[in-house]
């Protein structure tokens, strides 16, 4: 296996232009998948899929609401 894609693949360059990146970020304040997933597409929506992540963010966050109804109809 190629170690330079490899590497890529662990750490794609459209995380590297933030200071802090999403995997660091999620992980540090212990956010849920779906959480975590939200704040990974709308980082990388414009250097990456474009819309494709801007869909994908907007249905985690459609997950997470539907959890917060749920957990408020089961109290």
């Amino acid at each position: 296996m190629d170690t330079n894609k490899k590497s890529n693949a662990i750490d794609p360059h459209h995380y590297k232009r933030f200071e802090i990146e999403p995997y660091e970020f999620i992980s540090k304040n212990k956010l849920s998948y779906g959480q975590g997933n939200v704040i990974k597409y709308t980082c990388r929506y414009l250097f990456k899929n474009g819309i494709e992540d801007l869909e994908k963010a907007k249905m985690y966050i459609d997950f997470l609401i539907k959890e917060q109804k749920d957990a408020k109809k089961a109290r």
